[in-house]
């Protein structure tokens, strides 16, 4: 018998193979009809005992399908519907912000409704405002002092590149080579700015913007310069406000007793910030503080690289700016809480863990770090020890520090 194609055309012979399909006299279709499909008819008929079993495994089988399809469909919705409350509740306060808060914000920022308003997050077309009220300006740079600064930075980047050795009055005490290195770094740090973004790198929409706020601040304070971890802060204003009133929150920011402290590695005070923090560690994790100082693990392995970048380096962006809302609002202490908040969250863990494992995990943390859970977690933390706050323990200790060498500690533990 001759083979033909659709159009009437010869046709190879089926392979052996197809020979054996064809005269199968069935196609299955999927699992399911590999189990209902009676068996061929060279072959012998499937007992009735097997064709029931088959029957109820298909059943189970389409039940199971069904209760899948709808817990996806459920999850989907209750997705959805997170959503939808979720933009509804920014949209709402928005709105609250804008016409209620920042018109009366002298009145109003320190009212307990804003204070609610403020831990649940500020919306993000709103927030840079915020940040540069509660920031302030007790600086009093101007837009104008910007544009100064930055002159004096592009001024001094062309005299580097082409070997100038110029040195402006107001640097006189800085050297060349401490300049030409601080701008080095600058360059260096940008590169390794929020990478995964893409937009500070060369090349990158905001490159430039992020260069001129950390030159300018250079030449703003030549005594500070630029240090290490700057460029993360500079970066998460860029994304909330125009250049200069970027540079007039990140220079009143640093200004700020902890940062400058931080930034000018005053060790003194730096040991006292780490010190009071210890006070409330053990008064809010009593076990976790013994495991940490059973294993010799100081609060300056970890809390360094948080407090110099504000955690925009250590959590999630839109985490991290959650965690400036509040810091913008609170001050250094709510640093400290939220450090405290971190440890609590992953008590369990770490407990567990040597000093390798401690220091390794606390140095990256999680990527996907829930947001509700570590608020949840900052907000168990008691920042008062033995009826004393945050600020008056600091200073106690620092008035302990002083006070040493004549021996009368103002603050014993």
């Amino acid at each position: 018998m001759e083979y033909e194609d659709k159009a009437g055309r010869p046709s190879k012979p089926p392979s052996p193979k197809q020979n054996v399909r064809k005269n199968l006299d069935f196609e299955p279709l999927s699992t399911t009809a590999l189990i209902l499909e009676d068996r061929p008819a060279n072959l012998p008929a499937k007992p009735a005992e097997e064709a029931q079993k088959h029957r109820q495994q298909y059943e189970e089988m389409v039940v199971q399908a069904k209760k899948r399809e709808l817990k996806e469909a459920q999850r989907r919705k209750k997705q959805l519907e997170e959503r939808c409350r979720v933009e509804e509740s920014i949209g709402n306060a928005v709105l609250t912000w804008n016409n209620e808060i920042l018109p009366n914000w002298e009145t109003m920022w320190c009212s307990r409704k804003v204070r609610d308003l403020w831990w649940q997050g500020i919306p993000p077309s709103v927030r840079g405002k915020v940040w540069s009220l509660a920031i302030g300006n007790e600086l009093n740079i101007t837009h104008e002092l910007f544009d100064i600064c930055l002159a004096r930075a592009k001024e001094r980047w062309r005299s580097l590149s082409t070997g100038g050795s110029e040195v402006e009055n107001e640097d006189a005490g800085f050297s060349a080579a401490d300049r030409e290195a601080s701008l080095e770094l600058i360059k260096l740090d940008i590169s390794r700015t929020f990478p995964n973004l893409c937009i500070f790198q060369q090349g990158g929409p905001y490159h430039d913007m992020l260069h001129s706020i950390l030159g300018a601040y250079t030449c703003y304070r030549p005594d500070v310069g630029y240090v290490q971890g700057m460029s993360f802060i500079a970066a998460v204003l860029i994304l909330n406000l125009d250049t200069a009133d970027a540079f007039i929150a990140f220079s009143n920011l640093l200004n700020k007793p902890c940062q400058m402290a931080f930034f000018r590695v005053d060790h003194g005070l730096m040991l006292t910030y780490f010190a009071a923090f210890e006070v409330f560690f053990e008064e809010n994790l009593p076990k976790l503080f013994a495991h940490f100082k059973k294993n010799n693990l100081t609060p300056d392995i970890y809390l360094i690289d948080w407090i110099f970048t504000l955690y925009s380096k250590s959590l999630p962006l839109d985490l991290a700016c959650r965690i400036w809302d509040v810091f913008c609002r609170d001050g250094e202490e709510f640093l400290f809480r939220t450090a405290l908040g971190i440890l609590k969250l992953f008590e369990d863990i770490l407990t567990k863990m040597d000093f390798i494992h401690m220091a390794q995990f606390l140095t990256r943390l999680p990527e996907d770090l829930p947001a509700e859970e570590l608020f949840a977690s900052i907000a168990t933390i008691q920042m008062q020890s033995r009826n004393k706050k945050w600020a008056q323990v600091l200073t106690a200790l620092q008035k302990d520090s002083r006070e040493m060498e004549k021996g009368s500690p103002s603050l014993r533990h």
